[in-house]
């Protein structure tokens, strides 16, 4: 699912699981249930971003479930247990989250230890911080009506908004799709045809505006997903687009090849985990927000494998260089879908499990094939 296939086979993927699961229970593509999915995504979704951020660097870090469950105690706490204000809270919870991520980040460039093994120790470590905020009362309920508890209720009535969202992801396609082109002929390289553009802009339109009218007949367009989209819009043109997002492609593509060309990779190494664990922060506060309360558990279970999962699964390859933010929301969806699809079907949680397996299996055996084949082709 990952490579130079593209999205398709994880859309094809998607398409097949939303069949099975509709054939099954007539009520999963119902209006309500799609929308559910639709925030029930973005906690994991924000988190999973990050972690492309982190796996296009050829790294992996561990420490995201940690991490968004200390950033979410550490708003409780302070709002609820101190009476800060919410938007201060807010700020502070998520740069506690920029704060692990760069000391992460900068003990891997500096000392050279595979992220993985740091960011183990900070799972740990983030952890242990949060047990100790949090306390012995161990949970912490959030106002219902304060600015965090209304990112995952707060839905836009006006229909309007939902087809606006549509129409303006479809017109910003294309925009750049066309700068892209104008871009690459002038520099007299391979580059998309008017017609090719045409049909992927309206591709997305066909789904954006289905999806705009699926939401609208339940409570309309709801605010967490328009977040998630903006911010993961925003973060592809960053990637896409800037020298930062060349640099972090260019650091997947071989350390060594980046720093033999001056790139400075202590400072996209230590950047890269910085906003993974900012995004976890982020995807933290949604998460809280989805049950209005944080507890000892929070950020733990299967949060940290669903993210890895999701950004695989999306179509982000393993071995750096490859995929794109987008990857986080198809994989995302993919992996919520598989949930509620059980839980609305009555089949037992372990089915899920293993059927996620399944799914990320075949996406890592995707990749790898991918990535043998383009060595074969000295495209590697």
């Amino acid at each position: 699912m990952a490579g130079e296939l593209g999205s398709l086979p994880v859309i094809l993927v998607l398409a097949a699981v939303w069949i099975v699961f509709q054939s099954l229970n007539p009520n999963f593509l119902s209006p309500r249930n799609l929308s559910n999915l639709s925030v029930d995504i973005v906690g994991t979704g924000l988190i999973a971003v990050g972690i492309v951020f982190v796996l296009l660097i050829g790294e992996l870090d561990l420490s995201v479930g940690s991490i968004s469950g200390l950033a979410a105690a550490v708003f409780a706490v302070l709002n609820v247990n101190n009476g800060m204000p919410e938007w201060l809270a807010v700020i502070l919870a998520v740069l506690t989250g920029t704060a692990t991520g760069t000391i992460q980040g900068f003990s891997v460039a500096r000392t050279r230890v595979p992220a993985f093994v740091v960011t183990l120790a900070g799972l740990l470590t983030w952890n242990g911080v949060m047990l100790y905020i949090l306390g012995t009362t161990g949970t912490i309920d959030l106002d219902e009506n304060g600015f965090v508890a209304q990112l995952t209720s707060y839905y836009f009535g006006n229909h309007s908004v939902a087809y606006g969202l549509a129409a303006s992801g479809a017109g910003l396609l294309f925009l750049i799709s066309y700068r892209d082109r104008h871009r690459r002929r002038a520099l007299d390289l391979p580059h998309r045809s008017l017609g090719e553009i045409g049909v992927r802009t309206g591709a997305l339109a066909v789904v954006a505006f289905g999806a705009a009218y699926v939401l609208n007949r339940f409570q309309g367009l709801p605010l967490a997903l328009l977040i998630f989209l903006v911010i993961t819009a925003g973060l592809d043109i960053l990637l896409r687009g800037t020298r930062y997002g060349r640099q972090v492609y260019a650091l997947g593509g071989g350390i060594e090849a980046a720093r033999r060309a001056s790139l400075s990779v202590v400072w996209v190494q230590t950047a890269v985990l910085a906003f993974s664990g900012t995004m976890a922060a982020i995807g933290g506060l949604f998460l809280a927000s989805r049950i209005t309360s944080v507890s000892q558990s929070s950020g733990s279970g299967v949060l940290l494998l669903n993210a890895i999962a999701a950004a695989v699964i999306g179509g982000t390859s393993l071995f750096g260089g490859r995929g794109t933010t987008w990857s986080a929301v198809l994989g995302a969806l993919i992996i919520q879908s598989i949930s509620s699809g059980m839980a609305i079907t009555g089949i037992p949680v372990a089915v899920q499990f293993v059927i996620t397996g399944g799914v990320l299996f075949a996406a890592a055996v995707i990749d790898a094939l991918s990535r043998r084949s383009q060595e074969a082709h000295g495209r590697a």
